[in-house]
């Protein structure tokens, strides 16, 4: 090759040469002068729910709020059919009536015609003592003078001893009726009655289970069953969601929350409202190992996981509802 053909292909490398360096810095004059796009991180608008739910199985009679209703804290929401808590309401009930009646009968005492009747028995006991006393004198006196045996002595002594038993016998039993039941028996028939008493409360308490009344203000999300339809102990029969107090929630990259601290403030948009909301992150948590975003440890680095962050709304804020999308610009 020539020295001229030499010359020219060096300056042919030159010119390539000097054209890929001036593309080269204006790239990184470019890429250093321009801002780069945000990270956006997606997340949703939620709200607090509670579940309506009945402690007796039952069948549907009335479903008195539909899905999308507002309900206030009171409303009835739903009426159940449970005939045999009723039916366990009539034997309480009755168990009650009969601890009372026992109650009252150990308060009050025997009867008075049952005391009379004690009294006149304990007055024929004494009365046959007293004759037995005398026969006993006559005999003893004819014993003495040897008219009558020892053994017709010691008969008439046996009689005395006998009507003697009578007596405190029946005396014991007119103490009894007089004085009426003990203290004792007194303390169990009051634990009956509130034992009965306490099994009509239960009940009750059961009935009032068949319908349910809404706990707190807030909006019917779901209802389950249909009219006429069977729920069991604990079945859900509505979702309310809690519409006045919402939050959005993130799923957030460690390596991106440099931005994003407890208590700060973010400016979050909200597609279907067309605006962004200032917000205050309330709540961060990380989500554990399962929810790695990136593994980097094959280059010597770390696991980046993933927090949950909870922002709320600074102010109330008109159509904002749960399921709503909300942008987080990093």
């Amino acid at each position: 090759m020539s020295n001229q053909a030499k010359k020219q292909h060096n300056n042919i490398l030159l010119a390539i040469a000097g054209f890929a360096t001036v593309v080269i810095i204006v790239a990184l004059i470019g890429y250093l002068a321009l801002d780069r796009d945000p990270d956006m991180i997606q997340g949703q608008v939620e709200v607090d729910e509670y579940r309506v739910s009945s402690k007796v199985p039952g069948r549907i009679l009335e479903l008195r709020a539909k899905e999308g209703d507002f309900v206030h804290k009171g409303d009835v929401l739903a009426i159940l059919d449970a005939p045999e808590v009723q039916a366990k309401k009539v034997q309480a009930e009755s168990a009650r009536n009969a601890a009372s009646a026992i109650h009252e009968m150990a308060d009050n005492g025997a009867r008075e015609e049952t005391i009379r009747g004690a009294f006149e028995l304990l007055q024929q006991a004494k009365a046959a003592n007293d004759i037995a006393r005398k026969t006993f004198e006559r005999i003893n006196n004819l014993f003495e003078e040897g008219v009558v045996t020892a053994q017709r002595r010691d008969e008439a002594q046996a009689a005395v001893e006998a009507t003697e038993a009578q007596v405190k016998a029946a005396q014991s039993q007119y103490d009894m009726a007089r004085n009426g039941a003990r203290q004792e028996e007194r303390k169990a028939s009051s634990a009956q009655v509130n034992q009965a008493s306490g099994a009509v409360m239960e009940v009750n308490s059961y009935i009032n289970e068949t319908k349910q009344v809404a706990q707190m203000d807030g909006e019917v999300s779901d209802v389950y069953p249909k009219v006429g339809e069977l729920v069991g102990t604990g079945s859900p029969i509505m979702t309310i969601s809690l519409m006045d107090d919402p939050w959005v929630t993130f799923n957030i990259r460690e390596d991106q929350l440099k931005e994003v601290a407890m208590g700060s403030e973010v400016m979050v948009f909200i597609p279907a409202l067309e605006k962004e909301i200032k917000m205050k992150v309330f709540h961060m948590k990380d989500k554990g190992s399962f929810a790695v975003w990136k593994a980097t440890k094959a280059s010597g680095q770390y696991d980046q996981k993933t927090f949950e962050v909870k922002v709320r709304p600074l102010e109330k804020v008109t159509g904002l509802r749960p399921g709503m999308s909300a942008i987080l610009r990093m």
